[in-house]
């Protein structure tokens, strides 16, 4: 197979592109690398690009292997002809391979091997050519043989029907035949047979929608459906046109037509219809999964990247009812003041209680100086919001709220990090920590929780989770190099997202971070385990700043220092504390086709490092934007159809998305009350946390179900 060729068709590259890419990959290289530091060499390849063009590499290579399997089996039984070979080199699937290696595929023990094994065959034959002579009779009684285990004429018709039923099932051409059928005109139906406690699958206890139209999210609901029996789901299409087509081919003008027709209704039955109806809901089910993982990595990057509250104080506050708030306030370096951890009853339903609840928090937000509070959006956050709301009006102070999703912050709590990193303190008071350092900093928090705990995705539970699992690790890798890493700040969770570094190395090199700090990327070398390949592949991504080298405060490659430096000393630039505005006058006089020669750096590089001088350290991510809450609605119950809010969009999926209105509830804006144009993508239009008006249009109080506008509320 010309992997290289294909995967430029697929995606649209130049094959030297491909060429290049996949040399480096194989070299070990990672894609953040790739992206960042090889851009001549592959063209300007994005990580999206390389990332796809990983993921066809891997399936390609394994489709080329078991294409050679194929062949190599083929041959061995003597049966591999020109035409044949042609076809198998031609596939474009797996799928594909598999449907025309099943004749020729060992198989176990079946009814037609059985009847193989007692010399059948010729029998199968005779039925098949419609041979009259001998009678039918006659040949029959030829085949009983009771050490054969064949004791009756009718058990030898048997036996050879199963043999023809087989081959039946085994031909590609029919089964191309049915499964383009089913695609074009099949109908995926489901029914209802029983009801879980929040008839979950109501829509679906009568449903039929075309193969070819049914989308992605509801095919996924279905077989969660299956899976927890709620629904029996099936595939339905035309089975006289098939019978009628496979008749034509077998049974037409054979004297044997009545036997031979028993024959095909068997194997469809029995052979081929519940095989092939695996395949193509397997196949739905597929193409499902990788729309719903396509959803999951944009939400997971839009919340990953989304901006740090940098230099800003913060008091996490972990809401509750029956156990209290939990609040923990940190410094801007994230670390929390043990002194300033505690617990608060504002929420009790005894009055005297908040009453002097209320007074012991008005005077500790009154005393320590706070830039924000990292609301979770959790139990009891819309009650804990009215009261902190009032408390800092009623005290002229100027702090702002900001409500945090909590999803994944008990994960982190509970688990050995959280345990490593706060041993003395409560499971709820590290969630406040994490709140907190959420708002803070959401990409450096995040990454100790598994992504997939993270609750930005759709029916994540039912997919595959070793593709889930790395297809979400990857999104992370991506995000943090992308940012960049202050090396001395570095926890092992961030750490062993850095490209070139696994595990072992991040924890290598948080152990030296104990004992002292970097003072530059050089001294990365000493680190045990760090070898020259993960030095090249790590180092622009860790910064250090206020060591003993200027540049690795930038995302400058340690490899184009020389040309760096030479750019700075040449046009006398001061790189931290010249202004933009100054560097860009001075920069306008390089000569950069002399740079380019006397260095021999390439002008895509030399590009990035001016960019760089520019605006060195910048951190891609952009401005924060503040939650304006609407203090009207304390719950589902308090809301009416018609009335208009101000949401977060939380999670987005490929039907719609979930917004958080503070009432305990995410209510839902389908795609149809998105926009009044057509749109497909959802994401094209929002991101996770972006801030939404929305109006209430439906209620359902008894089920927690709220349907919002978002092109109703304009």
């Amino acid at each position: 197979m010309d992997i290289i060729n294909r995967i430029s068709e697929e995606l649209n590259l130049r094959p030297k592109q491909v060429e290049v890419a996949i040399n480096l990959i194989d070299e070990g290289n990672t894609i953040p690398f790739i992206a960042r530091y090889r851009k001549e060499m592959t063209g300007n390849l994005t990580d999206d690009n390389l990332r796809n063009l990983e993921e066809r590499l891997i399936y390609l290579r394994k489709l080329d292997e078991r294409i050679n399997t194929v062949l190599n089996s083929i041959e061995e039984q003597g049966k591999l002809t020109d035409e044949l070979k042609e076809s198998i080199l031609n596939v474009e699937t797996l799928s594909e391979l598999e449907d025309i290696y099943r004749p020729y595929k060992p198989k176990k023990k079946t009814r037609a091997s059985i009847a193989k094994q007692k010399g059948l065959d010729p029998l199968a034959i005779y039925l098949k050519e419609g041979k009259k002579e001998p009678s039918l009779e006659e040949f029959l009684a030829t085949f009983i043989n009771e050490e054969k285990g064949v004791k009756t004429k009718e058990e030898a018709l048997q036996g050879a029907k199963d043999i023809i039923a087989e081959e039946i099932s085994d031909e590609p051409k029919y089964r191309t035949y049915i499964k383009d059928l089913i695609l074009k005109e099949g109908l995926i139906t489901s029914k209802e047979i029983a009801k879980d406690e929040k008839d979950t699958y109501a829509q679906y206890k009568e449903y039929s929608e075309l193969v070819s139209k049914i989308p992605p999210h509801r095919i996924l609901a279905i077989s969660r459906g299956e899976a927890q029996k709620c629904l029996k789901v099936g595939i339905e299409f035309d089975k006289d046109d098939v019978f009628d087509y496979i008749a034509k081919k077998v049974s037409k003008n054979n004297p044997y037509k009545e036997i031979l027709d028993e024959v095909i209704e068997d194997s469809l039955k029995r052979l081929i219809y519940p095989s092939i109806e695996n395949e193509i809901r397997s196949d739905l089910f597929e193409k499902a999964e990788d729309e719903s993982l396509k959803v999951f990595k944009k939400n997971l990057r839009s919340l990953l990247l989304y901006p740090p509250l940098k230099n800003k104080v913060i008091l996490g506050f972990d809401p509750g009812f029956r156990t209290g708030c939990k609040f923990a306030l940190v410094n801007p370096r994230g670390i929390p003041d043990m002194k300033t951890i505690g617990v608060t009853y504002i929420t009790s339903d005894k009055k005297d209680i908040v009453e002097k609840e209320k007074i012991k928090l008005r005077d500790f937000l009154k005393t320590h100086y706070i830039d924000y509070i990292a609301l979770g959006n959790g139990t009891a956050s819309r009650e804990s919001e009215a009261i902190l709301s009032s408390i800092i009006k009623e005290n002229g102070l100027k702090i702002k709220i900001f409500i945090v999703n909590e999803s994944g912050a008990s994960v982190y709590s509970a688990s050995e990090l959280g345990k490593e990193e706060f041993p003395e303190l409560q499971v709820e008071k590290r969630s406040a920590i994490s709140l907190a350092r959420r708002l803070q900093d959401p990409l450096n928090e995040l990454v100790k929780i598994d992504p997939k705990a993270i609750g930005v995705g759709q029916y994540q539970h039912d997919m595959n989770q070793t593709k889930l699992g790395d297809t979400l690790e990857n999104v992370v890798e991506d995000c943090v190099n992308l940012v960049g890493v202050n090396l001395n700040n570095a926890s092992i969770s961030i750490l062993k997202y850095v490209s070139g570094i696994n595990k072992t190395l991040a924890k290598n090199i948080y152990e030296t971070l104990k004992v002292k700090k970097f003072a530059n990327r050089e001294e990365l070398k000493k680190v045990k385990g760090m070898g020259e390949k993960a030095f090249v592949q790590c180092a622009g991504f860790l910064r250090i700043y206020d060591g003993t080298e200027i540049l690795d405060t930038t995302n400058i490659h340690p490899e184009s220092y020389e040309v760096a430096h030479y750019i700075l000393n040449k046009y006398k630039i001061d790189l931290l504390n010249d202004s933009k505005d100054e560097k860009e006058l001075k920069l306008a006089k390089i000569n950069k086709e002399e740079v380019v020669k006397k260095y021999s750096v390439g002008e895509e590089t030399l590009e990035d490092i001016i960019k760089e001088i520019i605006r060195p350290g910048r951190d891609i991510r952009e401005d924060v934007k503040i939650v304006e809450l609407n203090n009207e609605a304390k719950s589902i119950e308090d809301l009416k159809v018609g009335t208009i809010l101000n949401g977060t969009v939380r999670n987005i999926m490929d039907f719609g998305m979930f917004i958080d209105i503070n009432v305990h509830q995410d209510g839902l804006v389908h795609i149809s009350e998105v926009s009044d144009k057509y749109i497909k993508n959802i994401s094209d239009l929002y991101s996770i946390n972006d801030i939404v008006k929305v109006k209430v249009i439906s209620l359902d109080v008894q089920r927690k179900r709220i349907g919002l506008s978002i092109k109703q509320a304009k």
